[in-house]
């Protein structure tokens, strides 16, 4: 069984400390102010992103992976993967993934082995957050066009469900807040510019 890396107790600690204090702070922020926060982050971590090598992407996703989907796993529910390949891009940050499945465990490939995906997923990162803290489901943004699906669509039909059965509670403590509070000031967020705008 793969394990978290050991920068995660240190995490855990930051973000135990943080999150409570940054959900009082929330409720105080002017709207417009929350608005531009979130249109101005995907430029303040895309160009950092970048330079984060492949084997550290790879180190910190596949454990995430691996716990928000154990039973899935357990189940072989990722079986159809096996062989084939799916490509998750986060299109504000411009990330892109290739995952599949082999002996039982998910896999990432490298951008420079030049992986065919037969399935692709892409989305921003503020709708996938919006997915994971299960403020919104894919069908919503399949057909808001916020979330977009192409390749093989009976792959894409049994990626997208297992999407729908994400379960951040397996998550650690402190990154399920994290995903959760994020989630929610999305949210949040985009409910009170709806009502301001409406």
């Amino acid at each position: 069984m793969l394990k978290i890396p050991s920068l995660l107790p240190f995490t855990q600690s930051i973000t135990a400390s943080i999150i409570p204090s940054l959900s009082l702070v929330e409720k105080q922020i002017p709207l417009r102010l929350k608005e531009k926060l979130i249109k101005v982050m995907p430029k303040i971590l895309q160009p950092s992103l970048r330079f984060v090598p492949f084997s550290a992407q790879k180190s910190v996703l596949i454990p995430a992976l691996h716990s928000i989907f154990s039973e899935a796993i357990t189940d072989g529910d990722f079986e159809f993967l096996q062989d084939k390949w799916l490509k998750i891009s986060i299109l504000d940050l411009q990330l892109n993934w290739w995952l599949s499945f082999d002996q039982d465990q998910l896999i990432m490939a490298s951008p420079k082995d030049n992986i065919a995906e037969d399935v692709s997923f892409s989305a921003n990162g503020d709708d996938l957050v919006l997915i994971a803290g299960r403020k919104q489901d894919p069908d919503t943004l399949f057909f808001q066009r916020r979330l977009k699906i192409e390749g093989d669509t009976e792959l894409g039909l049994e990626v997208k469900n297992l999407i729908d059965a994400i379960d951040i509670e397996q998550l650690p403590s402190s990154i399920h807040d994290l995903v959760d509070f994020s989630a929610c000031f999305l949210q949040n967020t985009h409910d009170e510019l709806a009502v301001a705008n409406g």
